[in-house]
């Protein structure tokens, strides 16, 4: 039987404050009990021992994280972490892997699917809660600093990629706003990489900027889409803050 509770902190529903949701899926109820206990005083807790319902709980609830499991019956953390990563509605919501499976095999292929972490058991609770407060903490003004336009803006981008190897690849934006933009890239980025941008258009490049890369979302081909936000930006960037 899976179960679904809400936990939120007295003091912050008390004042109004929004208490950021964690979506805990794991078929261990002990676990689940501990995660509750340890997470409740800080965060809005929403869990199920059912995996299969956990997507219809993401959408539902819009959680901040998600901490996951891996070896769960029916359907497994693997799939569901790939499902989560690759639908739109759910594909930005960071995803934490806490499972009793050691070894980097496992560590490396969730983290291709779109993990943002991995945590053994048992539970190291100093670093988990210091990367979700890190990454819930950063999250907000990523997305909502500059409203989006959707425009197809075609750009060369050049930096290094994953394994520090040169890279230039011409691609073209799904959206952008005056700090940032988001495109497909073949090239893998890491988070954090900064790139030299450029408008590219009737054979000439003209320099828009440096950028560096805020988010990977997942596409289901070859290519990623990358969020970018500007550290820098010339005049001839489509779109010119105030």
């Amino acid at each position: 039987m899976s179960t679904l509770t809400s936990n939120i902190g007295s003091k912050d529903s008390a004042r109004g404050v929004k208490t950021a949701k964690l979506l805990i899926v794991d078929d261990d109820e002990a676990v689940r009990g501990l995660l509750k206990m340890r997470l409740s005083d800080t965060y809005q807790i929403i869990e199920t021992g059912n995996p299969e319902q956990a997507l219809a709980l993401a959408l539902e609830n819009k959680p901040d994280a998600i901490l996951l499991d891996l070896m769960m019956p029916g359907f497994s953390g693997f799939e569901l972490c790939q499902s989560f990563h690759s639908l739109s509605y759910t594909s930005r919501i960071p995803i934490y892997v806490i499972t009793g499976e050691a070894g980097t095999k496992y560590k490396e292929h969730v983290e291709g699917l779109g993990a943002k972490g991995y945590f053994h058991k048992p539970i190291d609770f100093a670093a988990l809660k210091a990367a979700l407060a890190a990454e819930l903490k950063t999250k907000m003004p990523e997305r909502r600093a500059h409203k989006r336009v959707q425009m197809r803006v075609s750009l060369k981008l050049r930096g290094a990629d994953a394994n520090g190897r040169p890279f230039e690849e011409v691609t073209t934006t799904e959206n952008v706003s005056a700090g940032g933009f988001l495109c497909a890239c073949a090239a893998i980025l890491l988070k954090d990489g900064v790139l030299e941008v450029f408008l590219t258009s009737g054979g000439q490049d003209r320099h828009a900027g440096r950028a560096k890369v805020v988010r990977k979302e997942s596409t289901g081909s070859a290519s990623q889409r990358y969020g970018c936000q500007f550290l820098e930006t010339t005049s001839d960037w489509v779109l010119q803050g105030r």
